[in-house]
């Protein structure tokens, strides 16, 4: 059901007060107009606490500043009077004690009267006491078939020529904008380009990061990391490689379920949040980074608004990647009865989407310690699959130390001896080789001379990986990836020595 007919449901039904949680202030106006004037006989009074009742003549600027006597409105009019009261940030009010009684007192009047309450507010904060009273509606931001209404009209009105393939490419730019904003980045490019063509993807795109930095709950990444890049892991570059073309029409004509998702679980340093980066370059999608610390807010309510907040941007930008690193750090399988539950309640309704949605946002999250990630996280079905990164291989080995040394050194990194560096690197992790070689490179740079294998050996063994400092959670994970419950990234794995 869309919001026009859930809308005009609720108010045939007499629900007394529907709270709507939008930015789009200005344009959930005009749908609720557009609405009651095709299916309902009814007056519309909007208030704000700057300037009052405005739109009706008799009651423009009645209750300037005062919520309260905005409230007084609904009971002034007749009962014959069939009206819909938009409230706009009337959320910020609602603790008041008098506001929420005098909420409570005219709620009885709405339930026998073609009356409603409707408040407008970009945040979600009901106090306990009104939420049996409040329905909350949602007004979600422009789909594709209202974005392609916006730029066909002002397409037409510039009369400019654009193709087919150009305008998808348009639409899905704009795709997590309201359309103020698209009006306003449109304006920009137009004054900029004279025109809107190809530089305006990357205009777009540019708002685009914006909007979702200011959410400080989502990072839009930009990354050019490549899955070659990744050294072994060549199971799980595999199960990639297969999935590649699995967002596009044709999948979806073939009746292919949109993948979901991969959790990646494995010692630090193997290449886990490379791994995010590297399929959203492969893949040619966004990716948008959670920081799940973030979620939690000291507000009663607002951790659960931010997690739908999250959710919903992610799904009006799919397709899209979306990474959560180090998620074990987040949710945990404690009780959380520190903070009453929050935690879990945010658990809940995160898990919930895993397994329900159905918008095409491919979730990579990654985890270093299993002990600590709840149950109904790893059990089947809230993602495709669960890889365990471990340790590189011999030849793996070899294979990272080459990316790494080529990029540092591309003219010369053929010089170098990788059977030995491979050799003298067991137990060590993609990260820990990289750094040994830019600890390589200062001594040579302090010697003011290149470096050399030699410099990478010493290195190497001035060095103690993390498998030998953490061996119990390495011998843990290991345990857990050979009982067969976790498939392996590797073809071939490395099992740390108990005895080191």
């Amino acid at each position: 059901m869309n919001f026009n007919d859930e809308l005009t449901l609720l108010l045939k039904a007499r629900y007394p007060i529907i709270y709507i949680n939008t930015i789009e202030e200005d344009r959930v106006e005009y749908v609720i107009r557009k609405t009651i004037k095709a299916n309902l006989n009814r007056s519309i009074y909007s208030w704000d606490f700057v300037d009052g009742y405005t739109n009706n003549p008799n009651n423009e600027g009645f209750a300037k500043r005062n919520p309260l006597q905005a409230l007084e409105l609904v009971e002034k009019l007749t009962s014959e009077t069939p009206a819909l009261f938009l409230l706009k940030d009337f959320n910020r009010f609602l603790a008041d004690i008098s506001i929420a009684r005098k909420l409570k007192n005219i709620s009885r009047i709405l339930k026998l009267q073609p009356k409603t309450i409707i408040i407008i507010a970009s945040d979600l904060t009901i106090p306990k006491e009104l939420q049996d009273l409040i329905t909350i509606l949602n007004f979600h931001l422009p789909d594709e078939k209202e974005i392609s209404q916006e730029l066909n009209r002002l397409i037409k009105s510039l009369n400019i020529e654009i193709d087919s393939q150009f305008l998808d490419s348009l639409i899905r730019a704009c795709q997590g904008l309201s359309l103020e904003r698209i009006r306003r980045v449109l304006s920009k490019i137009i004054a900029t380009y004279k025109t809107i063509d190809e530089n305006s993807i990357s205009i777009l795109l540019s708002e685009k990061k914006q909007i979702i930095s200011q959410t400080e709950i989502l990072e839009y990444w930009d990354t050019n990391e490549k899955i070659q890049n990744i050294g072994g892991v060549d199971n799980l570059k595999d199960w990639l490689e297969k999935r590649k073309t699995a967002f596009g029409i044709q999948a979806s004509n073939y009746g292919l379920p949109t993948p979901r998702g991969l959790l990646l679980i494995g010692i630090q340093g193997t290449g886990k949040s490379l791994t995010a980066k590297a399929i959203a370059t492969e893949w040619q999608l966004p990716l948008l980074k959670l920081d799940v610390g973030k979620l939690f807010g000291g507000i009663v309510g607002e951790s659960e608004s931010r997690l739908r907040q999250m959710i919903e941007l992610s799904e009006t930008l799919a397709p899209c990647i979306l990474w959560i690193d180090e998620m074990d750090k987040a949710f945990t399988n404690s009780d959380s009865k520190g903070d009453s539950g929050t935690s879990n309640r945010v658990l809940a309704t995160f898990i919930g989407w895993l397994s329900e949605k159905i918008k095409p946002v491919f979730v990579v999250a990654t985890a270093n310690n299993v002990d600590l990630l709840p149950l109904e996280v790893i059990r089947k079905g809230r993602f495709d699959e669960i890889f365990f990164l471990d340790l590189p291989k011999t030849q793996d080995r070899e294979q990272i130390f080459k990316i790494h040394i080529r990029e540092f050194r591309p003219k010369t990194w053929d010089f170098f001896d990788y059977t030995k560096l491979s050799g003298l690197s067991e137990f060590f992790s993609g990260a820990e080789i990289r750094q040994s070689i830019i600890e390589a490179m200062y001594y040579a740079f302090y010697e003011k001379r290149e470096f050399t294998t030699e410099d990478v050996c010493k290195a190497l063994k001035e060095s103690i990986p993390l498998a030998q400092l953490e061996t119990d959670q390495m011998l843990r994970l290991q345990d857990w990836a050979k009982s067969g419950r976790i498939r392996l990234a590797s073809s071939k794995t490395i099992y740390v020595n108990k005895n080191i």
